[in-house]
């Protein structure tokens, strides 16, 4: 096997494995979400390199930051809330569905 086919081999993988990933984190984002904070957990240790220390920051997600820059809204600490509307709103009444035959 020749080094170009080799080399071409490994970039048609390495792009392969991008979009795997990508439609991955698309279709699946809180368990994508679990599994790069629990990879960045076990990176980020106190006897790690500093480029593994480095790699856990940048992986792990925006919502385990628990910063009020990340948006979640989950404490209640982020600001005031938009207030709620005065009444719900009115029931929507159905619009009736008419079959007609198609004109040949």
């Amino acid at each position: 096997m020749s080094t170009g086919l080799l080399a071409q081999y490994v970039v048609i993988g390495l792009i392969l494995l991008v979009s795997v990933a990508v439609v991955v984190r698309k279709l699946a984002p809180k368990p994508t979400a679990r599994w790069l904070a629990a990879a960045a957990l076990r990176l980020d240790r106190p006897d790690a390199a500093g480029w593994k220390r480095w790699l856990a920051h940048a992986m792990q997600p925006k919502q385990t930051t628990g910063n009020c820059s990340d948006g979640c809204d989950t404490c209640g600490a982020c600001g005031p809330k938009p207030p709620a509307a005065a009444h719900p709103p009115a029931a929507v009444e159905p619009m009736p569905l008419h079959f007609r035959p198609r004109d040949k």
